[in-house]
């Protein structure tokens, strides 16, 4: 996790010789980041640089302001671009490349990475259909590069937490697992992520919907059924604001999966049911609001750590509000943990955090979701 990842590298390249398959060790991995809005500034720039072994190396806006943003945050001498194409004119001076612009760019940019012949993260979701996340796939395995996709919320702090509580067999054999993404805004926001054009890939249902369905697949495997709800409520929205997933899992798990901005009151994170007992979470993982405020993994510690009074708790007979069950601490967040895993796959001594072909499966539940909410009928996968 640690490393401030400021020391930029000399002139030349890093990548590995014709024929051998990985950076030269102790090289630092030089990373070009496409986009410098929400995902790039907050989340992506900063935890590329906290990790050992990376370096930003540039940073793709068209936007002047954001050009200036990027250099006061990571010093005069990173790079800015106002095209992508700047970066595969210099593919042979990256090791990675970042895609952090609008969902509607991720498949072409992606494609035009991996044909460069460079490793690639790109934000959720990977594409628009799993048909495209897996030709995707596929050419990063023609090529033999790495293909990650940011699902990030595998490292929130209650996502961990219930993982090591499923290990231990705190909860028995899972019957039920509920999980919110919730929040209040009545008014929308606009951009593209609230645009009604097919196009834009816009919306909550893949938006915050692919990080609840990856959650409940990492945890309980392969659906078989998908039933959804979807909905725009508020005036003036364009794309669904509302809207509820039930997935069957093929292990007789049932994930009811809830994604909102149309919530006054918000419920809990997690609530998972099971033989022995329940666990009940709420609140969000803090390390989205740090990030946004400005605080560094690096240099504010600890990192992802929330109060003992936001942990949940563990228990059977009575609701968690009266007093039921047993405080469960909380893990801290791990954010930075992913692109750890990033720069471990790239040197050949980790696996891929989060393939694309899991991403592709997320996808099959978001489609089948879609279909769902527009028929009104459960669909099988």
């Amino acid at each position: 996790m640690t490393g401030t990842g400021s020391t930029r590298p000399t002139q030349g390249s890093t990548r590995p010789t014709p024929g051998s398959p990985h950076p030269s060790p102790g090289s630092p991995l030089r990373v070009g980041l496409i986009g410098y809005g929400l995902a790039g500034s907050v989340f992506h720039a900063p935890l590329i640089a906290a990790t050992e072994g990376l370096v930003l190396d540039t940073v793709v806006t068209s936007n002047p302001e954001r050009q200036a943003q990027a250099r006061a945050e990571f010093g005069d001498d990173l790079r800015c671009a106002a095209s992508a194409d700047e970066l595969w004119d210099r593919a042979d001076e990256l090791d990675l490349i970042v895609i952090a612009a609008p969902n509607k760019t991720h498949v072409s940019l992606a494609t035009a990475a991996l044909k460069a012949g460079l490793p690639a993260v790109v934000d959720k979701p990977i594409a628009g259909t799993a048909a495209e996340a897996r030709e995707l796939a596929a050419l990063a395995d023609e090529r033999g590069l790495l293909l990650s996709v940011f699902q990030n919320r595998r490292w929130d702090n209650d996502f961990r937490t219930l993982r090591k509580l499923l290990d231990d067999g705190e909860l028995g054999d899972v019957w039920r697992f509920e999980s919110r993404f919730e929040r209040w805004r009545p008014r929308p926001k606009g951009g593209w992520r609230e645009s009604g054009d097919p196009q834009e890939i816009g919306g909550l249902l893949y938006d915050l919907g692919s990080h609840v369905v990856d959650q409940a697949l990492v945890l309980f495997g392969p659906a078989v059924s998908v039933y959804a709800e979807s909905d725009v409520r508020r005036p003036g929205a364009e794309a669904d604001d509302d809207t509820f997933i039930a997935v069957t899992h093929a292990n007789g798990v049932r994930s009811h999966l809830y994604v909102s901005a149309t919530t006054a009151q918000l419920g809990p994170r997690f609530r998972v049911l099971g033989s022995e007992a329940g666990y009940v979470k709420y609140g969000l993982d803090p390390q989205e609001a740090a990030l946004r405020d400005g605080k560094r993994p690096a240099t504010d510690t600890p990192w992802g750590v929330e109060p003992e009074s936001m942990w949940g708790r563990v228990g059977s007979g009575e609701s968690p509000l009266t007093g039921g069950g047993r405080p469960a601490p909380t893990l801290p967040g791990d954010y930075p943990a992913y692109y750890a895993a990033v720069a471990a796959a790239l040197r050949g001594e980790g696996e891929n955090p989060v393939s694309a072909h899991e991403a592709a499966a997320a996808l099959d539940v978001l489609e089948a979701a879609r279909r769902s909410a527009r028929d009104g009928v459960a669909v099988t996968l």
